[in-house]
């Protein structure tokens, strides 16, 4: 194996390369995120007068049919500036095999300065270009974006972690992880952090249990070739969930720069681990049948086009982890993620302990204060009880609400703002996804060693009967 050389002089990108740049990914969620991107303007460390784009795939396209995907895409998320439209006139195509030394040549001399390439495309596809650029000359200052899956288990994600930092170093990786979007995790932050009310009681003296929750409507709606290869707990625990319960449950960082920020993150979930009890009774996973949700008609998963039965995959999963440390011993965090289920969820609920002591005479109380911050993000919200109308001794369960603040930018367009300012701050650090895969690890060995069974459920209801109850 050769060593890869370095050639050229930028150190910051100016040139976006889309690996996969026909697929569907690019048209409908990179292109309409870079329009975006360019049509704010860029923000600080970005330069949108200098950018340009290069689109390589298999398929044959001419200069002006990508051009005009390219204008497409950027009209449909909204972006209609100068600077867009002068990106989308000057965008190149050229059609070339990634896991070929030749063709990879051929697109770096096109490139023609710094890339930052955003691999579009399936893992295994992914890994093999990793592979072959450690023969060829890499241009200075490369940054690698590789959307998820990033492996398939703990071995495999180690050696892609291995193969991308042979090519380049850790800080010029960008394992994308879309879901956590500036906002959200400024919004947890500086729930957390700011608020002195909320840090005091941040821990297991306060907190009876913590529930990740990210339920939705839709079904598989096309998405078989990866989804039945994944399923709930991969695509979505694995990959989202886990760094969510990060951002939940690590100590205060000194600052929000990339390195504070991930090494508190890498920190909380080395402590993270299944249970309590044995993976079987700590998990628990089911895939719908036949329903209806709203107007539509929904088939059984197994009956959804390109989707194998035998492969047993679950489209509802739940499981329960605990975080070994003084804050948080004891406290059960349970992570739930499913499709075509009635009614979408999508939030983080913390249950606070009762009190040690009600006053005789206070009545009423059925349940437990609670703090609930969406996903979307949207929201958080105050579950208190106070003294409520009619009776004084009569307590009611009382919401405090408030708007959390939104992004200027879609989660795409912040992923790419990340990259081509080389701003690591919302990537995932090789040791964060080897934790990730190491947490699942003996989940998924006890499911495909037949300990927890396949339970089923109607497209259209909240799950299986008895999982309203939580996890022991």
């Amino acid at each position: 194996m050769f060593a890869p050389t370095v050639m050229g002089m930028s150190s910051t990108p100016d040139v976006l390369v889309i690996f996969g740049a026909g697929g569907d990914l690019t048209r409908r969620l990179l292109l309409p995120g870079l329009g975006q991107l360019v049509d704010s303007g860029g923000g600080a460390g970005l330069d949108v007068s200098r950018l340009r784009l290069l689109g390589v795939g298999m398929v044959e396209l001419s200069d002006d049919e990508w051009r005009r995907r390219v204008a497409e895409a950027f009209e449909s998320g909204g972006a209609t500036s100068e600077a867009a439209e002068r990106l989308a006139r000057e965008a190149r195509y050229l059609r070339a095999d990634v896991t070929s030394p030749d063709d990879l040549t051929r697109v770096f001399e096109a490139a023609a300065g710094t890339p930052a390439i955003y691999f579009a495309l399936p893992p295994a596809v992914t890994e093999a270009s990793v592979a072959v650029m450690q023969s060829v000359s890499v241009p200075k200052g490369t940054v690698l974006a590789l959307e998820k899956p990033f492996g398939t288990g703990l071995q495999s994600a180690a050696h892609l972690n291995d193969l991308v930092t042979a090519v380049v170093p850790e800080r010029r990786v960008h394992r994308v992880d879309h879901f956590l979007g500036k906002s959200t995790v400024l919004n947890l932050l500086g729930l957390r952090f700011a608020n002195r009310l909320f840090e005091h009681s941040w821990n297991r003296d306060a907190i009876e249990s913590v529930d990740i929750v990210f339920d939705e409507t839709l079904a598989l709606e096309g998405r078989a070739g990866y989804y039945d290869s994944a399923g709930a707990l991969v695509d979505m625990i694995q990959s989202h969930l886990l760094q969510v319960l990060a951002l939940v449950a690590m100590e205060p960082p000194s600052s929000l720069t990339a390195d504070d920020l991930r090494g508190g993150m890498a920190q909380v979930l080395r402590a993270t681990r299944v249970g309590p009890g044995a993976p079987a009774s700590a998990s628990r996973r089911a895939r719908y049948t036949a329903g209806r949700i709203g107007e539509r008609e929904l088939p059984a998963y197994v009956d959804e086009q390109g989707v194998d039965p035998s492969r047993q995959t679950e489209t509802l999963a739940e499981m329960s982890v605990t975080v070994e440390n003084w804050r948080w011993a004891g406290v059960p965090f349970r992570l739930r993620s499913g499709k075509a289920v009635g009614a979408e969820r999508k939030e983080i609920i913390i249950t606070f302990r009762d009190v040690p002591h009600l006053p005789d005479g206070l009545l009423g109380v059925s349940e437990p204060s609670r703090l609930r911050i969406s996903l979307s993000p949207e929201d958080v919200r105050l579950d208190v009880l106070m003294n409520g109308g009619g009776d004084p001794f009569d307590l009611d369960c009382v919401t405090f609400e408030a708007r959390l603040g939104t992004a200027d930018l879609g989660p795409y367009g912040e992923v790419l703002s990340g990259i081509l300012t080389s701003d690591p701050t919302l990537s995932l650090r090789g040791d964060v996804i080897e934790e990730c895969w190491r947490i699942v690890e003996p989940v998924l060995t006890s499911w495909r060693e037949g300990n927890v069974p396949m339970e089923e459920y109607p497209a259209g209801s909240m799950g299986p009967e008895g999982w309203s109850e939580p996890l022991a």
